[in-house]
């Protein structure tokens, strides 16, 4: 299993958790937890900013490839690289022929193109698309959580290859 998916599995556990404590009308043990959760997110931020601190950007940078890492990095405003750096890292690790158009950051959309020679698939309109989805939504959701949305546009296939070849030879008239 992926660290995207651990960080997906343990955020959603997280919520999980606490809408059962929510539903039990508790309201006193609900906010007692919603407070937990908060006090260990900033205890574990806190040291996660004084590691970060003392190693310095450079020390970071064989660590910022690893998703979990950047993860916890991003989650906890650390993370030394912008977002574009962050998408563009998340593109190379989930290994998508796409290339990036533009990231809206006012609505978290970002905006994609399949790879010309990929996009052609087999006509049937599958092209991987949904795996290719997955995969890059799992990226993004480490290296640049701030992507909300994806939307990924197919590219032009390529034009027909003309084909140029001599005429046909036409049979000697006979007198």
């Amino acid at each position: 299993m992926s660290a995207a998916a651990d960080a997906r599995q343990a955020g959603a556990r997280v919520e999980e958790v606490l809408d059962r404590l929510a539903d039990s009308g508790d309201r006193a043990a609900c906010a007692a937890a919603e407070e937990l959760v908060r006090v260990l997110m900033e205890f574990y931020g806190a040291g996660l900013a004084r590691i970060t601190e003392r190693l310095g950007a450079g020390s970071l940078a064989p660590l910022l490839d690893d998703d979990l890492v950047a993860s916890l990095l991003t989650l906890h405003g650390l993370h030394p690289e912008d977002v574009h750096t962050r998408v563009e890292r998340a593109l190379r690790a989930a290994g998508a022929p796409v290339e990036p158009l533009g990231f809206d950051e006012a609505t978290g959309v970002l905006r994609l193109r399949t790879a010309p020679a990929t996009a052609s698939g087999c006509g049937c309109g599958s092209g991987g698309t949904d795996a290719t989805r997955g995969a890059l939504e799992d990226a993004l959701a480490c290296f640049a959580p701030e992507v909300t949305g994806v939307d990924i546009e197919t590219a032009a296939p390529p034009p027909p290859l003309l084909q140029i070849g001599t005429r046909p030879q036409t049979p000697a008239r006979v007198p």
